[in-house]
């Protein structure tokens, strides 16, 4: 077990704007100010006093959602430590962010390096910490849970990231929580320890996003789309390029996590938590283009069944329709998204990748095979 700093004893009042937060440029969107009114006070909302500090504990954190998540609960003045195998570093400067804002955080962030397939270590190290909640960002098994549930035994509240992706194929969309799910799908694990966290009797929440984008996103969503647009290649999409799918932004994703913090409501609930908008795959990479400053692009359609790409993806969304209700969060929950998909996609790219940094290299070797076989 090993602590990286030592906690601070200052506290950070809450803003009930939490999303500005994230806003370390400074700057604000022009756009982003009508939602100012309507976030200052959300139905249902939780805020939280210097008497309802936390002791909490993050199963990952170094990466993506749980960056953002972090700097909100530490903001907010509880006791975040990030359980990690210490092989990325604990703490990193987000794009835009201060150096002053990025040293404050750096010191009050806690870490424990240990491995959570290491059962043993879970259950010895969380004992002897003791911990008030537990959000568990990259769990995916029910197996990787059952230790932490056995070392914490008072534990107050389990807040699992779980899918969208667990619900069963179905031609009526959006997916709503009560929908059926599958089995058999590659998020099971996320099923099963859903069920683990009912059986268990534990206070336990559960947030089912669809996909997730913004600045750091290391699954190539939008980045994909970038890529090309910067190259000035067409961008190949499967079939009609009608399918309509759904994009949430992670700052969303962060701030809907904060909301469920103690909220009586979110006991035992599931919530689907995604943007407001449907876009179909050709909308997508239109609003990407808009995003970055891009002329419109041109998008060429093939025929996925017509090659064989190995074990590559030549696309990085499924080729169906995918999408779900995020109403019972917004009724339940009093959470809104504020990012729409052009804004938000725009956030994405002059944080990240407009900046020059992404997650993994242009790889054009699928859309030559598409275009050399398309363009004939």
């Amino acid at each position: 077990m090993a602590r990286v700093v030592a906690l601070q004893q200052n506290q950070l009042s809450f803003s009930p704007l939490a999303s500005s937060l994230f806003d370390f440029s400074g700057t604000r969107l022009q756009t982003q100010l009508q939602f100012k009114r309507k976030l200052c006070h959300p139905k249902g909302s939780f805020y939280v006093s210097a008497s309802s500090t936390k002791k909490i504990l993050i199963m990952g954190g170094t990466r993506f959602i749980g960056v953002f998540l972090s700097r909100l609960l530490v903001k907010e003045g509880h006791q975040v430590t990030l359980f990690t195998r210490g092989k990325a570093p604990v703490t990193q400067q987000l794009p835009g962010e201060s150096d002053n804002d990025y040293a404050d955080f750096s010191s009050k962030i806690l870490h424990l390096k240990g491995d959570r397939k290491d059962f043993d270590f879970v259950k010895s190290s969380l004992s002897a910490e003791g911990f008030d909640v537990v959000y568990d960002i990259n769990g995916r098994e029910a197996d990787e849970v059952e230790p932490i549930l056995d070392a914490l035994p008072n534990l107050e509240q389990f807040i699992y990231c779980s899918s969208a992706g667990v619900y069963l194929k179905s031609d009526l969309l959006p997916h709503a929580e009560t929908d059926a799910v599958d089995p058999k799908s590659r998020h099971k694990g996320k099923l099963e320890t859903e069920s683990l966290l009912q059986a268990r009797g534990v206070n336990w929440t559960s947030i089912r996003p669809v996909y997730i984008y913004g600045p750091l996103n290391y699954n190539p969503v939008e980045e994909w789309f970038f890529h090309r647009l910067k190259a000035g290649r067409p961008i190949p999409i499967p079939s009609s390029g009608l399918q309509i799918t759904q994009l949430g932004h992670v700052k969303d994703l962060a701030t809907a996590f904060i909301q469920v913090l103690g909220n009586e409501k979110a006991s035992k609930e599931v919530f689907n938590i995604s943007g407001e908008k449907y876009v179909t795959f050709d909308g997508l990479a239109r609003a990407c283009a808009k995003a970055g400053g891009f002329p419109e692009p041109e998008i060429i359609h093939y025929n996925p069944k017509d090659f064989d790409f190995g074990k590559k993806k030549s696309f990085p969304f499924r080729d169906q329709h995918f999408f779900a209700s995020i109403e019972k969060a917004k009724r339940v929950l009093g959470w809104e998204p504020e990012f729409g998909l052009v804004e938000g996609l725009a956030d994405s790219y002059n944080l990240d990748f407009g900046r020059g940094t992404y997650r993994k290299e242009a790889d054009f070797s699928t859309d030559d095979i598409i275009l050399g076989k398309s363009l004939r």
